[in-house]
């Protein structure tokens, strides 16, 4: 017993020596300090940029340094851990960074930006853990598209085939490899950016997202994707099946307001899609033929447009005869397609004649078999 003791009182001894060795020697940082170092040929001077993504993904300059004999530092207060980049000026690539509290190295050579080691603060060290996994599914991933290359070119059907195989195998290793990262690291702002677009894309049931979600860290669930994340669970909510459709209004194509509540029919069709929108261009013609099928027995149909041009909008309509109510932004993916949680089109929304949302995503034969159950 005395012996543990002992050895315990030394590993608490250790402990504290450790921790003041950190005090006296190390450097204190009051926000986040980037230090870099980038080997090859780059001229002193060269100006190297600090951004992050805005909500469309386009890049925001930050903050901008320039590099004087390989090295270069950004100093500023931090918040919430935030998925920033560092681009040269005049190379392309970028290096991916977690801003937060503390002091992030960053070493690496300038024709190899994916390799990039950057280390120092706990977040960045996490991610570092990850990408260096994700990077051997690329890797193999890079090896099977030069494999397929040449099958394609030798026309060896065999091996292409034995090659689709494989790839689907590595595409489901992968997905299991990041849901296995994000249940072991929920405190993690790469499991939110992955939970994120897991929930984008739809690759999880959103039941799953949710338990996954619970299971953060309250850091991380304060993180931009976490919000998001919370931000999506609860739209998907208000727009599931059961649910009434939230009203909204937008300009028709003449430049009047008008609302989902002032064209509600004994069955409505809320259609999102855009001119741009391959398959929604594809699936118009089963639209107008439900529709000149049942308008008379009381189906409405209102198109929200996710355009960023009034004029392709104006013409797709015309060009495909959707001769029923309209309305669009002309913004992309606006407030209206936030509202309903849409992040992809065409998507759908079947409501009946007290508005609440019956189904969802419905086309083709299955479309036209929902209107005629509700109208019957």
């Amino acid at each position: 017993m005395r012996i543990l003791i002992q050895n315990d009182m030394k590993k608490i001894f250790y402990a504290f020596l450790s921790l003041a060795l950190l005090v006296s020697c190390g450097e204190s940082i009051d926000g986040f300090a980037i230090n870099g170092d980038l080997r090859g040929d780059l001229e002193n001077g060269t100006l190297i940029f600090l951004k992050r993504a805005d909500e469309q993904g386009r890049p925001i300059d930050l903050d901008t340094a320039r590099i004087e004999e390989g090295k270069f530092e950004f100093r500023g207060e931090a918040g919430a851990p935030e998925l920033h980049y560092i681009f040269i000026d005049q190379h392309n690539g970028n290096i991916p960074v977690v801003l937060e509290e503390g002091a992030i190295s960053v070493s690496g050579q300038k024709d190899s930006l994916t390799y990039t080691k950057v280390k120092g603060t706990p977040q960045n060290d996490l991610f570092a853990d990850f990408l260096e996994t994700s990077r051997s599914f690329s890797d193999r991933a890079m090896s099977m598209s030069d494999d397929m290359r040449t099958a394609t070119m030798q026309q060896d059907s065999a091996g292409m085939t034995s090659l689709r195989d494989e790839y689907g195998e590595l595409q489901e290793e992968a997905k299991q490899f990041e849901l296995d990262f994000v249940t072991e690291n929920p405190n993690a702002l790469i499991s939110a950016i992955l939970l994120n677009r897991m929930l984008t894309m739809g690759i999880l049931p959103q039941a799953e997202v949710k338990e996954l979600y619970e299971a953060l860290s309250a850091e991380i669930k304060a993180t931009a994707p976490g919000k998001s994340i919370k931000d999506k669970l609860d739209k998907s909510v208000a727009t599931s099946i059961g649910s009434k459709a939230p009203n909204f209004s937008a300009p028709t194509p003449t430049g009047e307001e008008l609302a989902l509540n002032d064209v509600l029919g004994k069955a409505t069709i809320l259609d999102f899609w855009a001119a741009w929108c391959r398959p929604c261009r594809a699936e118009n013609p089963n639209v107008v033929r439900v529709y000149e099928k049942y308008k008379e027995k009381g189906l409405s149909i209102l198109g929200v447009s996710l355009d960023r041009k009034a004029d392709d909008w104006k013409k797709a309509i015309k060009d495909d005869g959707l001769v029923w109510n309209h309305v669009s932004n002309v913004q992309y993916f606006d407030e209206i397609a936030k509202l309903y949680n849409v992040n992809a089109i065409p998507a759908t929304f079947i409501l009946d004649e007290n508005g609440i949302i019956v189904a969802k995503n419905l086309r083709g034969p299955a479309l036209e078999q929902k209107i005629s159950e509700l109208l019957q």
